[in-house]
């Protein structure tokens, strides 16, 4: 139980409700690799961590499962989701479609301001991916992908759209040693972005044009999961 005191941040419950701060703190340290998948997540060592009752941490905890990051079993507790070749196919495929429609939804609604900001987090991420800065270069990633998807106005696509990619945060914190050219997964991102900025192809164009990057995505991570995989044992 030491260890766990250590690993985990607790947050500050005063600005949300309880179980939505433990929640929260319990998605960074599955998101950044801290706790494992398979790790058992006790309910009276989270009450000792976080200094509350038993309710909030079994609320947090149903939170969890919502969000596909934890497993609850009868009678055994709850457990961090282990990630799966079947979970990276099914989130990438899924969010392929849905990034897609939301490129489609706001190819025409896209503001000079949101392209301003486009172009700022280009150059941010050109300089994380020379400077080979991983973490850097993800969080502007998402955030590059962010401007399109709040800009198509669809509500319902967002969230699911976020939840989808908060997934795809924690597969590739999954491995330790994902190895990923930077620059190479760059240069897609000036090209969405001179589309947005110039409405030099059509809707239905720039849709595909966001589902092949995070397809490519897709072949790429399954490719480092084969490689890291133990002999024998199957995806």
């Amino acid at each position: 139980m030491n260890s766990r005191k250590k690993r985990i941040n607790n947050p500050d419950f005063a600005p949300r409700g309880i179980a939505e701060g433990i929640s929260l703190s319990l998605v960074n340290a599955i998101l950044n690799g801290t706790l494992q998948g398979g790790e058992q997540l006790t309910e009276v060592e989270l009450q000792e961590e976080f200094g509350v009752s038993r309710s909030p941490v079994r609320e947090a905890l149903r939170d969890l499962e919502k969000k596909g990051l934890v497993v609850l079993k009868p009678r055994r507790g709850a457990f961090v989701k282990a990630v799966t070749q079947k979970d990276i196919r099914e989130n990438f495929r899924v969010r392929s479609v849905l990034e897609g429609l939301a490129a489609k939804e706001a190819y025409e609604k896209v503001t000079r301001t949101d392209i301003t900001q486009m172009e700022k987090i280009c150059r941010k991420m050109e300089k994380a991916a020379k400077n080979n800065d991983v973490p850097a270069y993800w969080e502007l990633h998402n955030a590059f992908h962010n401007v399109y998807l709040k800009a198509c106005e669809n509500h319902l696509l967002i969230d699911i759209v976020e939840n989808l990619r908060m997934h795809n945060l924690w597969y590739r914190h999954s491995g330790q040693y994902y190895e990923k050219d930077l620059q190479e997964d760059f240069l897609p991102h000036l090209e969405i972005m001179g589309y947005f900025k110039k409405k030099r192809i059509s809707e239905k164009t720039i849709e595909n044009v966001v589902r092949k990057h995070i397809e490519l995505g897709l072949k790429d991570f399954v490719a480092y999961m084969d490689k890291i995989r133990p002999p024998g044992k199957k995806p």
